[in-house]
């Protein structure tokens, strides 16, 4: 089954009413960026620390955010964190001043004096690593292995730990002693020492990371230049292989789809951090794949018909490739809702800039790119118009009086009609 197969819509009749649309569009998304609301640029490019907990009685992030006030830490930005589990919670803080260090270590004690209160074994096993783990069995001994050697008992009590953290890491906290009795190694004599020498925090750390200013700074030029240089090469690319009237068409195409969807990034609140600079390095990559498809359609027509006007060459050349154009497009939109909505938190910002780049890019390959393609053409054809006007016709050779030759040839012609009168 074949969509519009013998389409003959006439896109380039109002094609500067479609330039004045996305040139407001674009503006538009610049003026969210610049003066509306900006990014919400994550610690990759700011500098802060980030930690992911995931709590065995959650709270709400109001009742968190307000508790970690009373911490000393106002300025941490509390959101839930993905949507299979509401127990989840990202806290972000930024780095203040030229701090290098970040808050980890603040943002857990806070928790610690929050949700576990009270006396506590040293080790909570909701939050300590495999290596502490199996420091403290080798330490405790529960299977009497030391006696026979010391360095097979070593590595049994780290498998044994490995074991139980994988239990941790599968149900994200661990919400009672029941849940590791099915860890590989797990023996009376090891839960018993477990209980007598571990508790249960009301809190796991799922992850944490931490992000200098420096670094941030150096990510967030490079990765500005990274999406620049990318539409830099596609012009270089396009030039080489077709001519560059449709590499101007293809860039500015590009510069729309990124204001465009960087605008309706920043409206909706989304973090924008190095995988939103895949996303829209990957925006550049599908936007200019759809602009080649219908110029290579039009160079394969030039080839056959060089007389063909140009703005009619374009047009039919849309038409031939509609059906590819849209069948594409929503092959890969439905991919990205898909991913949007079943892709989690981590994933959110990526599937966004995809979702909406494909709709914003497959109408820039039909109404922007052909048609600055052409107001290109146009204007460079009446700038040679206009060069050519303005030459000065090749001046006459000139007598050896000054007058031009012929111009005396003339006068001695009429000197001579009036002596014949």
């Amino acid at each position: 089954m074949r969509f519009f197969q013998n389409a003959n819509y006439d896109f380039l009749k109002y094609r500067k009413h479609w330039a004045v649309v996305s040139t407001l569009l674009s503006l538009l998304g610049l003026s969210v960026v610049v003066f509306h609301r900006g990014l919400n640029v994550g610690i990759d490019f700011a500098g802060g620390t980030q930690v992911v907990t995931q709590f065995r009685q959650p709270p709400t992030a109001d009742e968190l955010r307000e508790s970690l006030g009373k911490a000393g830490l106002g300025d941490a930005t509390i959101q839930g964190y993905g949507t299979a589990s509401p127990d989840q919670f990202m806290i972000r803080t930024r780095l203040h001043g030229n701090k290098e260090e970040g808050q980890e270590a603040e943002i857990i004690a806070a928790l610690d004096a929050i949700y576990n209160p009270g006396s506590h074994p040293a080790f909570d096993l909701n939050k300590g690593g495999a290596e502490g783990l199996a420091a403290l069995l080798y330490e405790k001994d529960p299977l009497q292995l030391k006696a026979a050697d010391q360095t097979a008992a070593r590595a049994a009590y780290v498998d044994v730990a490995k074991s139980i953290l994988e239990v941790r890491r599968q149900a994200g906290v661990v919400p009672d002693w029941k849940q590791i009795e099915s860890a590989q190694g797990m023996t009376p004599e090891v839960m018993q020492t477990l209980k007598e020498s571990t508790y249960l925090g009301n809190y796991s750390v799922l992850s944490r990371e931490v992000v200098g200013p420096t670094v941030g700074a150096e990510l967030r030029q490079r990765g500005i230049l990274a999406v620049v240089l990318s539409m830099l090469a596609m012009l270089v690319y396009i030039w080489i292989r077709f001519e560059l009237r449709f590499g101007i068409g293809a860039v500015i195409a590009i510069l729309h789809d990124v204001l465009v969807t960087l605008g309706l990034y920043a409206l909706m609140g989304y973090e924008f951090n190095l995988t939103t600079i895949a996303a829209f390095l990957t925006l550049v990559g599908y936007s200019v794949n759809d602009s080649v498809v219908v110029f290579d359609r039009v160079r394969e027509t030039l080839r056959k018909s060089k007389k063909m006007p140009f703005e009619k060459l374009l047009n039919d050349s849309i038409n031939q490739t509609l059906s590819r154009t849209i069948l594409t497009a929503s092959s890969v939109f439905l991919a990205c809702i898909a991913l949007f909505l079943l892709g989690g938190e981590v994933l959110r910002g990526f599937s966004f800039v995809m979702s909406v780049g494909v709709v914003v890019g497959t109408y820039s390959s039909v109404f922007v790119a052909a048609s600055f393609a052409l107001l290109w053409e146009n204007m460079m054809q009446r700038r040679l118009a206009r060069q050519g006007a303005a030459q000065p016709r090749a001046a006459a050779p000139k007598t050896a009086e000054g007058r031009p030759r012929d111009q005396k040839g003339k006068e001695q012609k009429a000197s001579a009609g009036g002596r014949r009168r």
